[in-house]
């Protein structure tokens, strides 16, 4: 008969796949006390990671990579966590250059992101976000099922911003942390968005700058779901609003831009 150490164990190595990670929080949920865990790390059927969090040795040693790591907390600890921006708009074939030399950053977005995640070595550096964008802090997210995903015998897929709230997500990091020319490009792209999601997502969306933005892109490529979505209907705020030093301001949406984005056939002002 298994003995409740055994039966403790054996949960454990079910629920947690060979090279996946669990944090003491998950553990202890699971009556894994911190002794039981230390006494799993020295018998080896855990390795510690970080203070806090453990991974469950693989057959073949490897550094962790990101997504392990998202399907871990996703999957597992159950943390609201998922990637966005740019990542998840790479992650569903819009990205439009790959990185040369080091791994491009991993945006994740959560609002329970553990303390323990940016201490992780893992095989690209994570930009972390919460989800304060939107007032809905669901709306727009989907389990990305492609193989790529997929562990062979679970079944588990990441859970990502859709493209709608993706580029959202990546226009918000403009113009600290995103280039126009990256997201132009991506934008380009961008050909088979709903526009029924994409009006949604811009409702609940509450910076005025990002919706601004959105629709300073939008115009520049004439997609053909822009046709359905007016700009009037998402409150765009009054007055002029100062984003890039240099620039010009955009004379519809009233945001300075870098001068390549405004039309000067139209007469727009220059920024300050």
């Amino acid at each position: 008969m298994s003995t409740p150490k055994q039966i403790r164990l054996k949960n454990v190595l079910q629920a947690v796949p060979a090279g996946f990670v669990a944090d003491a929080r998950w553990l202890d949920n699971q009556g894994i006390s911190r002794f039981l865990t230390r006494k799993y790390v020295a018998s080896g059927w855990l390795e510690r990671l970080d203070r806090g969090v453990f991974r469950r040795p693989a057959p073949q040693p490897a550094p962790l990579d990101w997504r392990t790591c998202l399907l871990s907390l996703q999957h597992i600890m159950s943390y609201k966590i998922h990637a966005g921006g740019v990542t998840a708009l790479g992650e569903q074939g819009y990205r439009h250059y790959l990185p040369l030399g080091a791994p491009a950053p991993v945006w994740l977005y959560g609002d329970d992101i553990p303390s323990w995640l940016p201490r992780l070595k893992l095989d690209a550096l994570l930009m972390t976000r919460g989800t304060s964008l939107f007032a809905d802090p669901d709306l727009g997210l989907i389990e990305n099922k492609s193989a790529n995903y997929l562990t062979t015998s679970w079944g588990w897929a990441l859970r990502m911003s859709s493209p709608e709230r993706a580029i959202l997500e990546a226009i918000d990091e403009l113009p600290a942390h995103e280039s126009f020319h990256n997201l132009d490009m991506i934008f380009e792209g961008l050909v088979t968005l709903s526009p029924r999601r994409m009006a949604a997502l811009l409702e609940s969306c509450r910076k005025i700058k990002v919706k601004r933005l959105f629709f300073v892109f939008a115009d520049r490529h004439k997609h053909s779901w822009r046709e359905r979505l007016n700009p009037d209907d998402f409150k765009l705020g009054a007055g002029d609003r100062a984003l890039v030093k240099g620039g010009r301001i955009h004379p519809r949406y009233r945001i300075v831009v870098p001068s390549e984005f405004v039309d000067t056939s139209t007469g727009a002002a220059d920024g300050p």
